[in-house]
């Protein structure tokens, strides 16, 4: 009985030993993952990675994770002119199936899902804030974005008339859509009358209706869905074969 009792001892000993290397080797290999990251993406700040899965040291040892999550905060975005970026305020992924090198310089995972929010003042620089004509003595601008509730944006339109501003802005609700896997696009679901006067539907929507393009997310990532949220617009992306690192 002595035996069994010295051995039951040894084994929980070396059980939480093994948890605790497990646990350290993890942790390094979040941090290196995360400079990794950083470096490759040219961030400004250093990403959080979450290595789920245990023990660690077996997924260490068949070069595949399981799951890997990973958040990067103001994320800057091309906007597919080659000039403009477009600031991501929390892009958040989830990986499966991540297959890496011995020395985390390359990461490969299978596919990936996550979330990414774009405040409106964001996406408010794509849209027609300069003052525009849309009828004769009527001219009109995009002054502010907001959350319209059920997933639609409010856009304010400031109005002038023959030069007065008028007291309060003409409010339009939109809806928002992706298309092509990288594109947010805002389109009224009805016409304003601006004035008091219809205007035709084309000279409108130039100033109500726009587009922004969101481009060069890590590992090629694609939005896939998009809908207004209380602090700007809340993107689910999707992605197979994301390359990480490497």
């Amino acid at each position: 009985m002595r035996a069994l009792r010295i051995l039951l001892i040894i084994a929980v000993i070396l059980g939480a030993v093994f948890v605790a290397v497990d646990r350290v080797a993890v942790h390094f290999a979040e941090g290196e993952a995360a400079d990794r990251l950083r470096a490759t993406e040219n961030l400004s700040s250093t990403p959080d990675v979450d290595i789920k899965g245990f023990p660690f040291l077996t997924q260490v040892l068949d070069g595949t994770f399981d799951e890997v999550q990973v958040g990067i905060h103001d994320y800057e975005a091309g906007t597919g002119d080659g000039n403009g970026t477009i600031r991501i305020a929390d892009l958040r992924a989830d990986m499966k199936g991540v297959d890496f090198s011995g020395d985390f310089s390359s990461a490969v995972a299978d596919s990936a899902t996550g979330t990414a929010t774009v405040a409106y003042d964001e996406l408010l620089k794509t849209a027609k804030s300069e003052s525009t004509q849309v009828a004769p003595g009527i001219t009109a601008e995009v002054v502010g974005l907001s959350d319209g509730g059920n997933g639609k944006i409010k856009v304010a339109l400031e109005t002038s008339v023959f030069g007065k501003k008028l007291p309060e802005p003409v409010s339009v609700l939109s809806s928002v859509t992706v298309v092509d896997g990288n594109t947010v696009r805002v389109r009224a679901d009805a016409l304003p009358v601006l004035g008091g006067v219809e205007i035709a539907e084309t000279r409108v929507r130039r100033i109500t209706d726009f587009e922004q393009k969101i481009d060069g997310l890590p590992g090629g990532i694609r939005l896939e869905k998009v809908q207004a949220a209380q602090d700007g617009v809340d993107v689910t992306v999707t992605g197979t074969d994301v390359r990480l690192v490497g």
